[in-house]
């Protein structure tokens, strides 16, 4: 006989790490554990869509990061995935590993909340300013400077928006002063979504601020930040 779960017992994360290799998902894994790991998570590494096929499992984790860009998910794997999110699992990424992550899947997209469309200049010097400062995964940070790839993005309306960026139009003029949202939280059902569109590099981490703002929001779709 076993025992069964407490409430002491650890929350659960789950980090899908694949896809396409230039956005280094097994470098950006070894952070994303660590992260969670030291917030007292238990974190699961899966590097196989696979796991997405036990509708049970999924549901006992506290939170899913996906860290896949591009791809494809079964219609199988993607209901499931929906599904413990709706049940309550929490979804948090950054980047194309969630928000490039299987393009022809609109159902996915609707849970993220957004999807890249373009990245103007591909990698170039830009400005993030916190918009929501009353949020606990933004409260007390500040705007920062950030070189990687400033994400053109189809966004929901409905998203809470935490972040954004200011689009210059030296690339492309006719986007000049496009405000663009960077990181946002919403619901699905009864689970709680994060995204942040900064993380092109695993370098990007080294900014106190990107790595805090990231930490705090997927802590925050976990429900362990409140």
């Amino acid at each position: 006989m076993t025992d069964s779960p407490t409430a002491t017992s650890p929350a659960r994360a789950l980090i899908l790490s694949g896809g396409w290799p230039g956005h280094q998902p097994h470098q950006f894994a070894v952070l994303i554990r660590a992260m969670l790991e030291d917030a007292g998570l238990e974190v699961t590494d899966a590097t196989t869509l696979t796991v997405l096929e036990d509708a049970d499992a999924l549901r006992d984790y506290a939170l899913i990061v996906p860290n896949w860009t591009m791809d494809k998910l079964t219609g199988e794997q993607s209901r499931n995935l929906r599904a413990a999110v709706e049940a309550g699992t929490g979804l948090g990424g950054f980047h194309g590993g969630m928000g490039d992550a299987f393009r022809e899947d609109t159902d996915y997209q609707f849970m993220v909340g957004g999807q890249f469309a373009s990245h103007p200049g591909n990698i170039r010097p830009y400005h993030v300013e916190m918009t929501a400062l009353d949020h606990p995964v933004t409260r007390g940070l500040s705007g920062f400077e950030i070189e990687s790839e400033q994400y053109y993005m189809h966004v929901d309306p409905s998203n809470t928006v935490l972040a954004t960026t200011t689009f210059d139009g030296q690339i492309l003029p006719w986007i000049a002063g496009t405000v663009m949202p960077v990181a946002w939280t919403r619901p699905y059902g009864q689970g709680r979504v994060f995204y942040s569109s900064v993380g092109h590099d695993p370098r990007e981490f080294a900014h106190p601020t990107v790595a805090e703002l990231h930490r705090r929001g997927l802590l925050w779709a976990a429900g362990s930040l409140v």
